[in-house]
């Protein structure tokens, strides 16, 4: 701003500095614009959250192709059941009840193939069981006369739906039966029911009937002929994996703690997935004893007969979760803030190293063996092998306190004595000395399981020369090792 001075004649400028603490006015936006604002991020939030869920399907089916396929088998089930309603012949043919099917497919179509056949089967058996009794009933009641025709048929309902009911909490009816029990009270309540005011109840129970056996045949052969998805075969590769994940995480988690020693293994530096894969295993339970139940249903495929033993999947699969939890265990005792000393850690570094090779080795040997249906004949030498680096390792544990020095934790300068540690110093080789037995007791465990299943599967024998060649290498070592010490 320019000033004119009148005494001097000269030109004076001035400038207006604001405070700093004042704050600088910002143009005020209309309710208008304020209102487009708004809108406009709302609708960049979805669309990002919308590019976020296709990319997250996307990578689900990339990743598992078969749901992709499940769902087009639904689709085509669902299209073909439709021509009952579209095609005028069909639907007279079953009258109004071509709903029936339609509901059928929607509700018994499942993923694995003994998923569907389980839901098919316990739906026709309760769908005739319900309709004949319903029938019977409504003639009973029809007897009796008009007075007496509710009461027979509300009392009728009442007894069985308690009954009925009541026998989904018995296991071995809630194991098979769970969903026949809801669909034979669903099929019993509306057939009586019915009956009191339908005059051709027989003509609607057997279209209703009908409907229902197209739809399940329909999800039936569509389930078994087009990309099968077997339960049986899931829980066998199921099982495969847990072992092999536990093997891959107990000889990772011991090479983890004598990888580098001289920096603190107080460090849980866990990032690594292969170290996490137990973790998995620990979460198995409710999805084996799922796939088990639908396994049963399932007939005959790959190499795998009817009636074949999926239950002892189970004790496999809880053999297993037990190894897991001492796997935790040992890793909490790993990454736990009081550590041995580093001369402590290197004397028994051998030996564990060893012993978790050898468990590992059994581990996958017993996956092999599963996946190949045959007894290995390397079994027994891998266990024999195992047992003898546990020895091994309560050996060295008993030398502890007489033969160590200090060569490895020292300068050369400093002349080497004799030490002894304390006991608190050897509390933590003691622990995981004592876990790592644990772990080989609990494999020793899953060893009996996969025997048993081999025997009741009746898997095929390696060649004799191969067991014999195998046996004599294995006798030295098991004179010396024998069992699995319980405490040392």
């Amino acid at each position: 701003m320019a000033n004119k001075d009148q005494s001097s004649g000269t030109m004076e400028w001035k400038m207006d500095i604001p405070d700093a603490g004042a704050k600088v006015p910002e143009p005020e936006c209309s309710l208008v614009q304020q209102g487009w604002m708004r809108v406009k991020i709302l609708v960049i939030g979805m669309a990002m959250r919308t590019q976020r869920f296709l990319m997250k399907s996307w990578n689900i089916g990339v990743d598992e192709p078969m749901k992709f396929i499940y769902c087009l088998k639904v689709a085509v089930a669902l299209s073909i059941v439709s021509l009952f309603y579209y095609m005028r012949p069909l639907y007279e043919g079953v009258g109004g009840n071509a709903m029936w099917a339609i509901m059928t497919v929607v509700v018994v179509f499942e993923y694995t193939v003994g998923a569907a056949l389980y839901k098919c089967i316990n739906r026709g058996i309760a769908t005739v069981a319900g309709g004949m009794l319903g029938i019977g009933i409504d003639w009973i009641a029809s007897q009796s006369g008009e007075k007496f025709e509710p009461i027979i048929l509300g009392t009728a309902v009442f007894i069985l739906a308690v009954v009925v009911t009541f026998s989904r909490f018995i296991p071995s009816v809630k194991e098979k039966f769970d969903y026949g029990a809801s669909i034979f009270i669903l099929t019993f309540s509306l057939v009586s029911v019915s009956g009191y005011r339908v005059e051709k109840l027989w003509m609607m129970a057997h279209q209703r009937i009908s409907t229902i056996a197209i739809g399940a045949s329909l999800c039936i052969l569509i389930t078994m002929l087009f990309c099968p998805a077997w339960a049986g075969e899931k829980l066998h590769n199921k099982t495969i994996l847990n072992l092999e994940q536990l093997a891959n995480s107990l000889e990772g988690f011991v090479a983890e703690y004598f990888k580098n020693d001289e920096t603190s293994a107080t460090k849980e530096d866990n990032n690594d997935q292969q170290l996490q894969e137990y973790k998995c295993v620990l979460d198995s339970k409710a999805t084996e004893e799922s796939m088990a139940s639908y396994a049963i249903w399932e007939p005959a495929h790959g190499g795998f007969t009817f009636g074949y033993p999926w239950k002892q999947y189970l004790q496999i699969g809880a053999a297993a979760r037990s190894c897991a939890y001492s796997i935790d265990n040992l890793r909490s005792c790993i990454c736990s803030e009081m550590q041995a000393p580093l001369f402590l850690r290197n004397h028994i570094k051998e030996e564990c190293m060893k012993l978790s090779t050898c468990s590992s080795e059994v581990l996958k040997e017993l996956a092999t063996m599963i996946r190949t249906m045959r007894k290995s004949s390397k079994i027994e030498l891998c266990i024999g092998e195992m047992n003898f680096a546990v020895q091994q390792l309560h050996n060295t544990l008993k030398t502890l306190p007489s033969n160590i020095s200090l060569r490895d934790s020292l300068p050369k300068i400093v002349e080497e004595q004799p030490a002894k540690a304390s006991i608190i110093e050897i509390l933590p080789v003691a622990a995981l000395v004592t876990l790592l037995t644990e772990t080989a007791t609990r494999i020793g465990e899953i060893v009996d399981e996969v025997n048993k299943l081999a025997s009741l599967a009746e898997f095929e024998v390696d060649d004799e020369s191969e067991l014999k060649e195998n046996s004599t290498g294995v006798g030295d070592q098991q004179h010396q090792a024998m069992k699995i010490p319980q405490s040392f």
